[in-house]
């Protein structure tokens, strides 16, 4: 049987050797390429065309969320689990929303990962039992209270004004996020009041703070917020 190919994001190496070895044990399974931030990520996604991308939500310069969303938006037949060390709602409504075929926690046994990464592949969806009890709920309570679409009134940010808000959160300049996105300092200022315009935010420690909620950078990340 043609093994199953997966593309593994991660930013930390000790990690993604984790998940390496764990799946050649396993057998049935090939890694093509590994990725330690989320623009890679996307870059090798359409480069290998792998069968299931392994995605951490935490990864620098580009958020596991927004790399998923511009991979669907590139290839929509992609497979991509999400992978995190918190089951925030906000998390997991954000990946079910992009179009995520499942949410992993990273405490998950070595058996829940290689079966989730064969039920994505199988064209099925994998959500950690918690995390699934949760979101069955939540979609129950949704139906009963008429919430057809219950994220349609949010504001919907462009892939560029998400990156732009993960690195304010992260406590980068204008500046620095100018050279970063390899745009003028002029277009960074655009974007920020663009955000601050959806979101009814209009300083930067409430900018980080929404950030963290809706998962864009985890709640694990240390970030220094400074009122400006």
């Amino acid at each position: 049987m043609k093994p199953i190919t997966v593309l593994l994001a991660e930013d930390h190496m000790i990690v993604r050797e984790g998940l390496r070895k764990m799946l050649e044990l396993e057998g049935g399974f090939e890694i093509v390429g590994e990725a330690q931030d989320g623009r890679k990520a996307v870059a090798l996604a359409h480069k290998l065309r792998p069968d299931v991308v392994l995605m951490d939500i935490a990864m620098p310069l580009l958020n596991g969320l927004e790399a998923t969303r511009q991979i669907l938006h590139a290839r929509p037949g992609a497979k991509v689990l999400m992978l995190s060390a918190h089951s925030d709602d906000a998390y997991v409504k954000n990946a079910v929303e992009i179009g995520a075929c499942g949410f992993l926690l990273k405490q998950s046994s070595a058996h829940d990962v290689c079966r989730a990464l064969r039920e994505v592949h199988a064209g099925k969806t994998f959500f950690t039992p918690a995390v699934a009890k949760r979101l069955n709920h939540h979609q129950k309570k949704s139906h009963e209270r008429g919430e057809l679409s219950p994220g349609k009134n949010a504001p919907v940010l462009s892939s560029r004004e998400t990156e732009v808000l993960q690195l304010i959160a992260e406590g980068k300049a204008n500046k620095e996020t100018a050279d970063e996105l390899h745009i003028s300092v002029k277009t960074v200022e655009k974007h920020r009041q663009s955000l601050m315009d959806k979101l009814n935010i209009h300083d930067t420690a409430g900018l980080t703070r929404h950030a963290i909620a809706t998962g864009v950078i985890e709640n694990s990340v240390q970030v220094t917020i400074i009122d400006s």
